[in-house]
Order: structure tokens, then C-alpha cells, then sequence
């Protein structure tokens, strides 16, 4: 009874052939007398047909249950055109038992397997029984994932030169960088080791010993509050070179980027990436990290209102100052108090103030600034900040070397 295949290996081309499978019983049907079982291993599903009436296993059909181990051993058979299951890779065949090993039975589990039931259950559950929630074909992918990124980041870097090296967990502590997890020395009584935050000072290290290029998928720990993006413990790709330019390390980061969304993803990359100066990023974006998919982009209107009757704004860009907006598109219904949080939000920000421009449903503009406005600023406005009907037009007066946000 040693496993021949995994449960996603079989197709029509395998239908006659004897086989081994072993896994985990995903499901039980019961048809007018006949057995069926979705069989589930890391790769797939396959469905088994059990006869009660087969001496080999009869007595052994009471014990099953979902979650179940077993190992079934039998003959793989075509299905009908009318039972072909498109939603699963072996949809084409069956396998017809003829012997059932029993490895171990399992208790009713205490949340359901499926994901979509199972993302509703409490998380602490889940996370008391993480071995079953692993079992998930969500999770497995997840963790799938993850080690083919880690191989093609391998694979990519040893072709690249580099050199993979471990560096310790155990370090000195430093008084620079995250607060560190300390660890007592039983031979030191007295004495901590801290656990490395980062491979900083080794990787340094091994570049004036003259290794040139390094990477490792480092382990790193940081005593550190949880955050959205940050963890007590965390792996990131870690790497050094030696005798580069600015450039050079452009293109590794693209082409490793590249090769991981290949391997793992199946996605071609467009190379190279596009580029955005830190200037151009704070004036059309007002942050250096911006995420183009809201394209909630700033325009910059200091040259509209550089002869504009409305003096506040006039005034601004004749001190030096500058006139931005962005459209916030949907958000007409927003009410006084966000507005004034808004508003307190620029001012720390170091803008002098915050104007707005609500647009209807019915396409009429409402602002306590409209009244101030000639029918060309209107006009410009409207074809710049593709004004539209339930549109949110938010402006803020700034110095010139203050971000806006």
C-alpha cells in the first residue's frame, strides 16, 4: 500500500492503471448503497468508489470519517460525460477501490474544512487547532507560495554571483534601531544576548572581507509594537554588493522582482520599473511613497489663481506660496466634522488652510469659495480635476517646502 501518485496526478490518460493513494477523506456520499470519497492530498482531490459489498473492506466502511487518514489502492476508471466534475483536475476519472487501509480515524473536527466556512469561525479557534487550519486549500497555497518565492529568489541571486551565508541570531546589542528581544547567557549569569534585527553588521562585515556578494532569507526580531506592516519576527531578502553604482542594483531588484512573479505567479514583468523623482512624488502625490491606484493626484493651480480676484488665494502664490487640489471622487457626503479633521490635518502639516468643493448628484457645485471664482478658474477647474457629478474637489493653501497631504 505505498502511495503511487498524489490525489491531482491522475487523468484520462492513467484510466486502467493501478494505483496508490493516500490522504485525507475531504468528504463522504452515500448513493443508493455505493461510496463515494473525495480523497485530498497537498496537490488535489480525487473521488473513490467504495462497494460495501467488497470483502476486502466492508467491516471498515463504519469507521470512516471526514478528516479521516486512509490509503486506498484500486483501478483507475473514465467517468460518464454526464459525472465529468470541470471544477477539479481529475473531474475525468475515478478510482474504484478494491483495498482500504485505515491509518487513522479522526474525531469530528471542531470548525469546517471548507474555506469559505472556515473564514467564519472565531480566529483563536482556528489558531488552537493551527494543524487543521493548515489543511485549508487557502493556507497550503499561501505556504506553497512562499517557498517557491524563496526558491526563485535563490536561483535567481546564485546566477547573479551571490553567495548565500548565514549570518547568527545571537548579537551583541546596539543602541541604534528597534528595540531588541533579549535572551540571558546561562554560562554569563547576568549577561543577555540580543537577537539580531537585522544581518546590518555582518553583511558589512563580509563585504571588507571581500566577498562581494551576499544575501541570505534572513530571520529578523523586533520588540517592537504590532503595526500593519510590522511583526515581532520577520523574514526579508537581505543582500549586499560591493564596487556598484546606483543602477547596478536597479537592475538586480527588477530582474529578481521579475523572475519571482514568473516563477511563482506565472507573470511577465514589465522591466524596467517606471520611475518617480522624490520631487515629482511630493508635488503630484504629496507623499514619497504613493499609491498610484487611488490616483488621488494633486494639481497645482498657483498659475490660475496667480491674477485671481479671489485674494486669499491670489496672496498665497504671490508670497511664494502654492494653490494645490485633487479630486476625491465619491466623497461629496462628507460631513462637517471630517472636514474639520481634514482641515486640522493640513494645518500640522504646515498648510495655511483647507477650501473644498462639493459637487451634487444633480452636477451643481457647492463651496464657500465659489462665490470668489471667475467663470475661466470654473472652467479650468472642471477640465483639470475632471469634476463630475458626486465629486469631492479638496484645495489647501501651502509654502513652498511644506508637503501637502
Amino acid at each position: 500500500m505505498k502511495r503511487t501518485h498524489h490525489c491531482n496526478a491522475l487523468d484520462k490518460s492513467t484510466v486502467g492503471q493501478n494505483v496508490v493513494l493516500v490522504g485525507w477523506i475531504d468528504s463522504l456520499r452515500d448513493h443508493g448503497g455505493i461510496l463515494f470519497i473525495d480523497l485530498r492530498d497537498r496537490e488535489g482531490h480525487t473521488q473513490i468508489v467504495l462497494d460495501p459489498n467488497n470483502n476486502n473492506y466492508a467491516a471498515e466502511l463504519l469507521k470512516l470519517k471526514p478528516e479521516s487518514v486512509v490509503a486506498i489502492a484500486g483501478t483507475v476508471v473514465a467517468r460518464s460525460a454526464s459525472e465529468v466534475n470541470t471544477r477539479i483536475a481529475t473531474g475525468e476519472i475515478e478510482v474504484t477501490a478494491e483495498k482500504l487501509l485505515i491509518h487513522n480515524v479522526s474525531d469530528t473536527p471542531p470548525f469546517p474544512m471548507e474555506d469559505e466556512k472556515a473564514q467564519k469561525v472565531n480566529e483563536d479557534l482556528r489558531l488552537q487547532y493551527r494543524y487543521l487550519d493548515l489543511r485549508r486549500p487557502s493556507m497550503y497555497q499561501a505556504l506553497r507560495v512562499r517557498s517557491k518565492a524563496a526558491k526563485a529568489t535563490r536561483d535567481f541571486l546564485d546566477d547573479q554571483g551571490f553567495l548565500e551565508i548565514e549570518t547568527p541570531y545571537l548579537f551583541k546589542s546596539t543602541p541604534e534601531g528597534a528595540r531588541e528581544f533579549l535572551v540571558p547567557s546561562r554560562l554569563n549569569p547576568g549577561k543577555f544576548y540580543a537577537l539580531a534585527q537585522s544581518p546590518q553588521q555582518y553583511k558589512q562585515m563580509l563585504m571588507v572581507a571581500g566577498v562581494e556578494r551576499y544575501y541570505q532569507l534572513a530571520r529578523c526580531f523586533r520588540d517592537e509594537d504590532l503595526r500593519s506592516d510590522r511583526q515581532p519576527e520577520f523574514t526579508q531578502i537581505d543582500l549586499e554588493m560591493s564596487f556598484i553604482d546606483r543602477e547596478d542594483m536597479y537592475a538586480l531588484i527588477e530582474g529578481l522582482m521579475k523572475r519571482i512573479w514568473k516563477d511563482v505567479l506565472g507573470v511577465d514583468l514589465p522591466t524596467p520599473f517606471p520611475r518617480m523623482a522624490y520631487e515629482e512624488a511630493m508635488n503630484r502625490y504629496g507623499v514619497d511613497k504613493p499609491d498610484l491606484r487611488f490616483e488621488l493626484e494633486i494639481q497645482d493651480f498657483s498659475d490660475l489663481f496667480a491674477d485671481s480676484s479671489f485674494k486669499v488665494f491670489q496672496g498665497i502664490v504671490a508670497n511664494g506660496g502654492a494653490v494645490k487640489a485633487f479630486n476625491a471622487k465619491g466623497l461629496a457626503d462628507a460631513t462637517q466634522g471630517e472636514m474639520r479633521d481634514l482641515e486640522n490635518a493640513a494645518k500640522a502639516l504646515g498648510a495655511k488652510g483647507l477650501a473644498f468643493i462639493r459637487v451634487g448628484n444633480d452636477g451643481e457645485w457647492k463651496s464657500p469659495i465659489l462665490k470668489f471664482f471667475s467663470e475661466e478658474e470654473k472652467t479650468a477647474l472642471q477640465q483639470r480635476l475632471n469634476i463630475e457629478p458626486g465629486g469631492f474637489s479638496i484645495f489647501s493653501q501651502q509654502l513652498i517646502g511644506n508637503a501637502l497631504v
